[in-house]
Order: structure tokens, then sequence, then C-alpha cells
């Protein structure tokens, strides 16, 4: 896995409330990988993630949602979060930052209850994809086919369900933003 995404600048968005091992474990991955991930976030400073209903870390955030530009980012992962995706689906610039990704079909890559979000920036119709079982009637409801499995992938998309699934998350990801970063190699020459 070492060097497959060498060089590749990640944003990770993410706010208070976030599953602090669906941050940690997709970040490591990131890096392990040769990727560059930078938490982009809806306020300057710090977020608190949390481990399930239990405060957890402080992470230090890199860029604001309001000034971050999705064309500086080759991907973008979205941790969950039962509070994280909430405060981040009610947040204008943070959806419309989502929305850009899908619009420059550039890779991304949500687990647990960050598909709230794609919902919400209108990006789920006619894909198949998973996430917590209690966000399925949203997704279907967006228009997405949901699946109850480990990792799904649809295109430029990976979801994931909750951090039992991680590896095979994780897995994923860097297999999808490495295909994606060959297939644009020459885009940014």
């Amino acid at each position: 896995m070492a060097g497959e995404l060498d060089g590749m600048k990640v944003a990770v968005l993410a706010t208070d409330g976030v599953e602090q091992v669906e941050l940690e474990r997709p970040w490591q991955t990131l890096e392990e990988a040769g990727a560059e991930p930078e938490l982009v976030s809806l306020e300057s400073g710090t977020i608190t993630a949390f481990q399930h209903i239990d405060r957890g870390e402080d992470k230090k955030v890199d860029a604001v949602v309001s000034v971050a530009d999705p064309e500086d980012y080759a991907a973008l992962v979205l941790p969950g979060g039962v509070i994280n995706g909430d405060f981040i689906r009610a947040d204008a610039d943070a959806v419309a930052f989502v929305k850009a990704f899908f619009d420059a079909d550039k890779p991304v890559a949500a687990i647990c209850h960050a598909p709230w979000v794609l919902a919400e920036a209108d990006v789920v119709r006619g894909r198949r994809m998973t996430s917590w079982p209690s966000l399925q009637t949203d997704l279907r409801n967006a228009g997405a086919t949901w699946v109850d499995e480990e990792v799904v992938v649809d295109g430029n998309l990976v979801t994931s369900r909750n951090p039992d699934d991680l590896d095979a998350f994780g897995a994923a990801i860097v297999e999808q933003f490495a295909s994606a970063s060959s297939d644009g190699d020459d885009e940014d020459e």
C-alpha cells in the first residue's frame, strides 16, 4: 500500500462529534499510502472527536470549509459520527464543498452517518451504497439503493457501515483513490 497515493492531497471533512476511530484510521491509511490528508472543518481551531458517546481527543483543523477550495484536493473522506454527520449536513458551505467533488468526478469515501451529507448534497440518486443502518430510509428516499454490506463501491463513491468495516473501507479508499489518480495523471500537467 505504501506509495500508492504519493503526494495526493485529500480533504477529510469533519467537525465536533466525529467518530474518532472513523477519523483516525482512514487518516492513517491515507498517510501510509503516501497521501497528504488535511482536516477541513466548519470553523478554525480544533474539533472534538468522540468515541461513540464519550468525549475523545481534540484534533487540529487545517482548513475552514467556507474558504477551502475543492479544486485543491484530489479526493474527499467523510468520517462518521451522529453529531458530526448532522452538523456537516446542516452547513451550506460544507454541502457545497461535498457536491463540488461529485461535480468534478473526484473520488469520495463516506462511512457510518456521513452519507447523510451525501443525501443533503443530492448526490446519491441512482447509486448503490451502504451506511449505518438507521440512515437507510433517508438514503432510499434520496434515490439510492441501500445495501447492508461491509463496503460498497459505486463509481467514484466508496461507502461503509461502521467501525467494524474500517479495514475494508481503508483498502477500498486506497484502491479507488489510486485508480482515480492514475486516470487523471495527465490532467494537471
